[in-house]
């Protein structure tokens, strides 16, 4: 039992009221520490206050975990929602994520570019020695050109992570203007490919995310799990004990101490880490809802394939729709029907939708890379697949992610588009509600 007692040292009744308020919660399992959003961020969050003991639970929207990184099952393919890699360089992904357990199927470090009815290939030579001899004999670029890329991944591979994030910000074509490359090599090799990392199709990416993104796939693979983009949140999730996760739950407003479920429930908490975009959730919020990037995604059944190795495929022309293919079938997967999976990715869909859109896709696809025959299986409109950002960070202090006294952000938003740094933010979230309590 509690007893008054009397003491005239403030300091000593301050200290002796919160231990009172706080007496049914001295076990570290009884903090009520809530996440919103079971993406990578939140996922992440969990994972770390798990780690120091704690409990939390997690609000998500969906009926499963991932956020924007997931795949479905159709038509008996694995189906990613968007064309998603993971980087395995990433050093945050290094340091939460089982490689070896993910079954991890990498790509060819090049492209296979179609021009002038033909297939060029180009890639990183001093990674993968086949690709030597068609780089050299492509027609893209000038010789001037490869010898610049030769010394732009030297270059990078030297140059420290907290070296570019702390360059000079500009657009991603002007630093490429910077160094010299020629509009040839630009719209035929930079532009379509890194449109299709950025999800925009002027390079108006920040120069810093260009180089940190050009600097972990010249030090690392881009990799998909055997089982598809969703195997990661689904490894994360397993690892997860004594997470509480409640699933088709709409979140419509935060407070300080208490979260406002969207059928009214009131739901109090000592801490709360918004791991999706807080400015319609918390009132008040003197911030700009975040800017998007958008792309649709198709994919198709084709009876044979057009690249025969496991490359990216590019259409350099600024009239077209298609920024990229992929064969999914020139990988290994957990499920396959049997014949070709190819994804298609449109970065500007130039106003078509429905039956529109996937009639000008099949017409480029006959045009520009001989596919004659293909079966539409499913379309995915992306509306918020990168957030659009400026100034961008790689890291971020525990105590930066403190919104409010109990509100903590975390996400890629915080700061810049990527799964490494959505697990960054998502860390440093929970580190933040840790260091508080």
């Amino acid at each position: 039992m509690l007893t008054l007692i009397t003491i005239k040292n403030t300091n000593f009744v301050y200290i002796y009221r919160k231990l009172v308020k706080q007496k049914y919660r001295v076990n570290k399992k009884d903090y009520r520490i809530h996440i919103i959003g079971a993406g990578i961020s939140g996922l992440i969050a969990a994972t770390v206050l798990e780690q120091k003991g704690y409990s939390p639970v997690i609000f998500e929207a969906t009926n499963r975990v991932g956020g924007r990184v997931k795949t479905d099952i159709i038509s008996g393919y694995q189906l990613d929602h968007g064309f998603q890699v993971l980087l395995t360089a990433y050093p945050a992904a290094k340091k939460y994520l089982d490689y070896e357990a993910l079954e991890l199927q990498n790509f060819l470090p090049g492209a296979s570019i179609f021009k002038n009815g033909k297939q060029e290939v180009i890639g990183d030579p001093m990674r993968d020695v086949s690709l030597l001899f068609s780089t050299l004999a492509a027609n893209i670029g000038t010789v001037a050109d490869k010898l610049k890329i030769l010394k732009l991944n030297i270059n990078l591979k030297k140059k420290t992570i907290a070296e570019i994030f702390s360059d000079k910000e500009q657009s991603t074509f002007s630093y490429l203007k910077e160094l010299d490359f020629s509009s040839d090599i630009i719209n035929d090799f930079f532009k379509p490919f890194f449109s299709g990392i950025f999800l925009e199709d002027k390079l108006e990416t920040s120069s810093r995310m260009f180089q940190f993104v050009y600097k972990m796939f010249g030090e690392g693979n881009a990799a998909l799990p055997k089982a598809g983009i969703e195997e990661i949140p689904r490894q994360l999730l397993r690892k997860l004990k004594s997470t509480t996760f409640h699933y088709d739950t709409f979140v419509s407003s935060i407070l300080d101490s208490k979260i406002v479920l969207a059928d009214g429930q009131e739901i109090e908490s000592d801490f709360t880490i918004i791991a999706t975009e807080a400015s319609n959730l918390v009132p008040n919020l003197k911030t700009k809802p975040i800017a998007w990037q958008s792309c649709d995604t198709l994919c198709f059944e084709t009876e044979k394939r057009t690249i025969n190795k496991p490359l990216i495929g590019l259409i350099p022309f600024q009239d077209t729709i298609i920024n990229n293919i992929f064969y999914y079938t020139s990988l290994k997967t957990k499920v396959s029907a049997g014949k070709e999976l190819l994804s298609v990715t449109v970065v500007n869909n130039q106003g078509l939708s429905g039956k529109a859109l996937i009639d000008r896709v099949q017409q480029e696809l006959t045009k520009f890379c001989g596919i004659t025959t293909s079966t539409f299986i499913k379309h995915y409109s992306i509306p918020k697949s990168l957030p659009k950002l400026s100034e961008l960070h790689y890291d971020i202090s525990p105590s930066d992610t403190r919104l409010t006294k109990n509100i903590y952000l975390a996400g890629d938003i915080q700061l810049n588009g990527s799964l490494n740094a959505a697990i960054i933010a998502g860390e440093k979230a929970a580190l933040g509600v840790i260091e508080n309590l």
